[in-house]
């Protein structure tokens, strides 16, 4: 009778295959060696994996309009205006931006686009709910004003008082009930004062303090909250000056759409200290019409 032949090595490799298949998972179901939690446990990702290019993603008609000053260079300078000259970055999948500026006798513009893709590192968590986080920490550092501070507005950077003048504050100041009857001691204060008191003379009134109407903002224009454009955006106005120079308007919005968050931000400062503050409606516009462009690149 002839015996069959046994290889030690075949049976071992057997072994070996029927081990790693068994530590797979009972229900089959593989898991992610990186996280060490199941791939079905793990959050979705986000919608975009790529971003668009930021000098590319406005077109030459909005930047005419945006950038008057650079119809009237030489075509070398104007095509350069036009390009735009992109933001240094090391990972052009995560964030990019470009910026574009415009020089003209009545004044300078700017105008900056940026795009960040946001990639959320825990499992648990989606790229989109990552999103969102670090899109409520923009919208809170921009410090929006309240709609309405009592029928009036109140323009940003001036704290709003009450009664008792205190900022923070709203409503007359709580006083206290009278007791009828002064206090021992305010009785001898009240006769040191009068005994110390110089004998009335006529006084010159004080030319009254002229102060013009408050520098407010109409409802419609005030740094808000927009409505319809990503799935959250707002809009924030900032005029300022510095020492003798023109004042300077900067109209940005910012909104969200899925894991990608979008910045564009318009500045317009006038060449003349004695110019008008940029009006705050066109630059509101032209930046907002900008923005809803740029949401109809992820909405395709």
């Amino acid at each position: 009778m002839q015996r069959k032949a046994y290889v030690p090595g075949v049976a071992l490799l057997v072994a070996l295959v029927a081990g790693c298949s068994s530590g797979s998972g009972t229900d089959g179901t593989a898991t992610d060696s990186k996280a060490g939690v199941p791939k079905a446990a793990a959050a979705p990702p986000g919608r975009y994996r790529t971003l668009p290019e930021p000098c590319r993603a406005v077109n030459k008609g909005v930047l005419k309009d945006m950038l008057p000053g650079a119809a009237e260079l030489p075509d070398d300078q104007k095509a350069k205006a036009y390009a735009g000259a992109a933001e240094l970055t090391y990972d052009t999948d995560r964030r990019v931006g470009c910026r574009w500026k415009d020089e003209a006798p009545d004044g300078a513009r700017r105008l900056f686009v940026d795009f960040e893709r946001v990639v959320s590192y825990d499992p648990a968590v989606s790229d989109d709910d990552r999103a969102k986080a670090v899109y409520g920490k923009k919208e809170s550092a921009a410090k929006l004003p309240a709609p309405k501070d009592g029928g009036k507005d109140t323009p940003r950077g001036t704290p709003r008082t009450g009664g008792s003048g205190k900022p923070g504050t709203t409503g007359a100041a709580p006083s206290a009930k009278p007791s009828g009857k002064p206090s021992p001691g305010l009785r001898a204060q009240s006769r040191a004062a009068s005994s110390a008191a110089p004998t009335p003379t006529t006084a010159t009134p004080s030319p009254p303090v002229s102060s013009g109407p408050p520098a407010t903002t109409p409802d419609g224009l005030r740094p808000r909250i927009l409505t319809g454009l990503g799935d959250a955006a707002y809009l924030d106005d900032a005029l300022t000056a510095s020492g003798s120079a023109a004042q300077r308007r900067t109209v940005t919005v910012v909104f969200r759409t899925s894991n990608v968050i979008v910045t564009v931000e318009y500045t317009e400062q006038p060449s003349s200290p004695n110019a008008a503050a940029p009006d705050s409606q066109e630059l509101q516009e032209k930046t907002q019409a900008l923005a809803a462009k740029l949401a109809e690149l992820f909405g395709e």
